[in-house]
């Protein structure tokens, strides 16, 4: 971010950002998005149900709705709170860790495993909320109408404190509504990578296709206000509601009691060399005519680190180079392969049914808790896309006989080049993307399956007639 300025308040009477005390919101029957004091005081209790021994460490302050389960880290410090939360995201059956009538597995709280179960995955909140950020697509006329009713909606109706992006309102059509005017002066604005909202939004409307809610992911590095996105895009795979019957839809998520699926994101960090132009000199003048020493320079200083939250996928690939890309995949600090072909996907679930799929991966629900690495068209038949657990540390370099180098983008965005020396870390980040569902995750998705890719569409096979099977 490059600045740390609240958002611009049009109110009228009022200077300055609003300064906003979110309400807190939580996902029964775990809370979700604690904040950094509790995850400090984090107990580390367990119990063996085989030799019944019981170590209580510090219980008494249990996590709410959690008292009696354990989160699994792949391998963090035991003092790391952070580490020991990132894999929260993870959903399904508690594993049995009894095997016969005298063998256990060694407890440790570190790696236990506590899913929960997709069905339980409701929305609540401790206070009512008050503020929404609405993200529209832009440059869609079509999508001006119904930015505007529910804009009103949310103001009038609803008492409730819009943000909207400022590049949205200098739209023409918008800047030229006088009727509209009204509505306008009450918005919040914000501008991305400038304007810091992400104590300010209560729950985010997002209006448009699939790049809307990614668009809506990556202006939160931390924790994620819940998403209820509409479906007025192109695709809509990730956009269950419909703009028919907004006003009840909207309704019952500020009343609460809505089904959610955690959309598990990755948590990259590139960490790239400082390099200094390299200027040949000639007879002690540069080649830009500038009188300089008759001395190459050419100074590799510090390195600079920058991290990213995606929920698709990080994609590296070969760029304009004719060459194929030659990068190493490490795992868990182990070179595990060295990817030759045009390049290679690192995807979340949510992120399989997208440019993954397009690769050849398996599509995965998002409540699998999973990294998908899938080959871009690589030079080896036997090169298959592979599913990893969610825990592990991935990390990718370019190979040091590498011809050229390689370019890595995060959900189509920020793209930028690594060179030798560079790498790419990744991990599963412990604040999911809660999406609010239409019914709840394991419908919708099959329904988006079956709308937008037309998964498994054929015509039905005719069945025997009587007289047919008595010949047989």
């Amino acid at each position: 971010m490059r600045g740390k300025s609240g958002p611009t308040s049009d109110v009228r009477g009022g200077k300055g950002a609003r300064k906003l005390i979110p309400p807190k919101m939580e996902l029964e029957p775990d809370a979700f998005g604690p904040a950094e004091e509790e995850a400090e005081s984090e107990p580390t209790c367990y119990q063996c149900p085989t030799c019944r021994v019981d170590e209580d460490r510090s219980c008494a302050n249990s996590m709410r709705g959690r008292s009696k389960s354990r989160s699994l880290s792949a391998s963090p410090a035991l003092g790391s709170t952070r580490e020991f939360r990132r894999t929260r995201s993870l959903h399904g059956p508690c594993p049995v860790t009894t095997f016969g009538p005298k063998a256990c597995m060694l407890q440790n709280p570190k790696t236990i495993m506590h899913i929960q179960d997709p069905a339980s995955q409701r929305l609540t909140w401790n206070k009512p909320p008050k503020s929404v950020l609405v993200i529209k697509k832009i440059r869609d006329a079509s999508l001006l109408q119904p930015f505007k009713d529910l804009c009103i909606y949310l103001t009038e109706v609803n008492n409730m404190i819009v943000y909207v992006e400022k590049k949205v309102l200098e739209d023409p059509a918008i800047v030229n509504d006088d009727s509209f005017g009204p509505v306008k002066k009450k918005f919040c604005t914000f501008r991305e990578d400038y304007d810091d909202i992400s104590n300010q939004i209560d729950f985010i409307i997002c209006l448009g296709g699939d790049g809307t809610l990614l668009y809506a992911s990556s202006l939160f590095p931390g924790s994620v206000p819940p998403v209820m996105a509409f479906h007025l895009g192109s695709l809509g795979f990730l956009t269950p509601f419909n703009f028919e019957n907004f006003q009840s839809q909207v309704t019952q998520v500020i009343e609460g009691n809505a089904a959610l699926v955690l959309r598990s994101r990755l948590k990259v960090k590139v960490v790239k060399e400082h390099r200094e132009k390299t200027t040949r000199i000639q007879n002690g003048i540069e080649e830009n005519g500038l009188l300089s020493p008759p001395l190459e320079m050419n100074k590799e200083g510090f390195k600079q680190a920058i991290q990213y939250q995606v929920l698709n996928e990080v994609v590296v690939d070969r760029g304009p180079s004719s060459y194929l890309s030659n990068v190493d995949v490490f795992l868990d600090g182990h070179l595990i392969t060295t990817v030759q072909g045009d390049g290679i996907i690192v995807s979340t679930p949510t992120g399989s049914t997208a440019y993954a799929a397009a690769a050849g991966a398996s599509m995965i629900h998002p409540n699998v808790p999973a990294i998908m690495i899938t080959p871009i068209c690589p030079h080896s038949l036997s090169f298959r896309p592979i599913v990893v657990p969610a825990g592990v540390e991935l990390k990718i370099m370019l190979s040091p006989d590498a011809r050229n180098t390689a370019w890595v983008s995060f959900d189509g965005r920020k793209r930028q080049e690594i060179c030798h020396g560079d790498s790419i870390s990744i991990t599963t980040s412990c604040y999911p993307l809660p999406s609010i569902c239409f019914q709840d995750p394991v419908r919708d998705w099959f329904e988006s399956l079956a709308e937008c890719l037309h998964w498994n569409v054929r015509k039905k096979q005719n069945n025997f007639a009587v007289d047919e099977e008595e010949d047989f």
